[in-house]
């Protein structure tokens, strides 16, 4: 009797050391959500495509979270220089995760001439959806920012729906 006394606690917290989660270590890699290239494309196109409503030819450019260029498309008659901007434009918006027309601080600041490849503009949208980030997308070509952002927003709201799924 006197043997299971002892017993007894010691295979309860046998049990209870088993049937306790397992206290992992800190990962070693981390999972990063990107982008396919048909739904970066499907982004471009919706910014031109919406800026072509509007009677303007532009460049739209969508980058993934590290600012590199996952898809490029420049309308017919868009201005050679715009592609330049369209990128730079969205590089911006990924690496600050906001978009053109919110970027008055930065401009200002002394960012504004250390950045190489930098816009500090209207025009650019960072690409979010589902607490994820994504990238960006810039859009150049139009006599305003403002409507660049604009186009680069409806770019975004064509995938958006399905991103928000995920």
């Amino acid at each position: 009797m006197n043997c299971f006394r002892f017993r007894l606690p010691a295979a309860l917290g046998l049990c209870a050391v088993l049937s306790a989660p397992a206290f992992a270590a800190e990962p070693l890699s981390v999972t990063v959500h990107r982008l396919t290239l048909d739904t970066a494309e499907r982004i471009a196109q919706g910014a031109i495509k919406a800026c072509r409503a509007k009677g303007l030819q532009v460049s739209a450019t969508v980058v993934d979270r590290n600012g590199i260029v996952q898809a490029t498309l420049r309308d017919t008659l868009a201005p050679p220089v715009s592609l330049a901007i369209s990128r730079q434009k969205a590089y911006t918006a990924a690496m600050f995760g906001i978009k053109g027309t919110a970027m008055g601080p930065q401009a200002a600041s002394p960012l504004a001439l250390l950045g190489d490849g930098l816009a500090f503009t209207a025009g650019s949208v960072p690409i979010e959806a589902g607490g994820r980030i994504y990238g960006a997308v810039g859009v150049s070509g139009a006599p305003d920012g403002r409507v660049d952002e604009e186009c680069a927003q409806a770019g975004l709201d064509a995938v958006l729906p399905d991103l928000e799924m995920q």
